[in-house]
């Protein structure tokens, strides 16, 4: 029982230095930013503007049941978790290797490092939701769920900062690994119901999309906040899996890895 919550004792038992060294990197990253903080929400409204202009105009990929505006709307949904997956884990793999200074610290744990990358990447999903949330309210969408968003977005943080952790460690020893991460990572993106339906794929490749870590938070988010509906059972497993477990899982591979960072930093 120990090893499930002590993760979280962590966390909280060093709460205020975290939360404290979370906000000063949150305004080193926009201090040299002619925008500042307003990026953290210019960015996902650019990236929404690129994939309406290719999938809705472009394409003209049609969406059964929607009109053009909620087609948009839909994709917005699926794409500000997944930019905030993305930031969240291609910073958090150099994490270690870049505060190696921090290794032998006992004021901040290193294990710590891969959680404050974590936070400081919630800027730009953070932003992208109440961005969301100001749309449902402008366009009368709101419906009795939109607060799970909130509950999903938690569960994604879980899975970011147990995928960090694994990377992060790896990345000590395979100095490499971000360079591959980034590939990864593109490639998720182009595979992830973004801008299409669950349906559309066939169906014997749909057995295979829950692999994609980012699946059931894609789905689940656009289920809650256009469709108005809950996630189905296996999107329920699939947010518990790739939430609460790949965190403790994370956690328990980086106190593994923690022996070998002195000598391959």
């Amino acid at each position: 029982m120990n090893f499930f919550i002590s993760p979280f004792k962590n966390i909280i038992a060093h709460r205020r230095i975290l939360l404290s060294t979370t906000i000063s990197e949150i305004r080193k990253k926009y201090a040299g930013s002619a925008l500042g903080l307003a990026w953290a929400f210019l960015y996902p409204l650019l990236f929404l503007c690129v994939y309406a202009t290719i999938y809705a105009f472009v394409l003209g990929v049609q969406y059964e049941g929607l009109t053009t505006s909620e087609y948009i709307f839909l994709i917005f949904c699926g794409l500000i978790p997944f930019l905030g997956f993305s930031e969240a884990i291609n910073s958090g793999t150099v994490s270690v290797v870049a505060n190696a200074g921090l290794i032998k610290n006992t004021m901040f744990p290193i294990e710590l490092i891969p959680v404050r990358t974590v936070f400081c990447a919630q800027m730009t999903h953070g932003a992208g939701i109440i961005i969301l949330l100001i749309a449902l309210l402008i366009t009368q969408r709101w419906n009795i769920f939109v607060p799970l968003i909130i509950v999903v977005w938690f569960l994604q943080i879980l899975m970011e900062i147990g995928i960090v952790w694994i990377l992060s460690s790896i990345n000590v020893v395979m100095k490499d690994l971000q360079n591959i991460i980034n590939v990864i990572v593109i490639m998720l993106m182009m595979i992830s119901p973004i801008a299409y339906s669950v349906i559309s794929i066939p169906a014997n490749l749909r057995l295979l999309m829950p692999i994609n870590p980012m699946f059931s938070f894609i789905v689940a988010s656009q289920k809650i906040l256009i469709n108005g509906q809950l996630p189905s059972a296996s999107e329920c497993v699939g947010l518990i899996i790739w939430g609460p477990c790949v965190f403790l899982i994370g956690y328990l591979f980086f106190i593994k890895m923690k022996k070998v960072f002195v000598d391959n930093v």
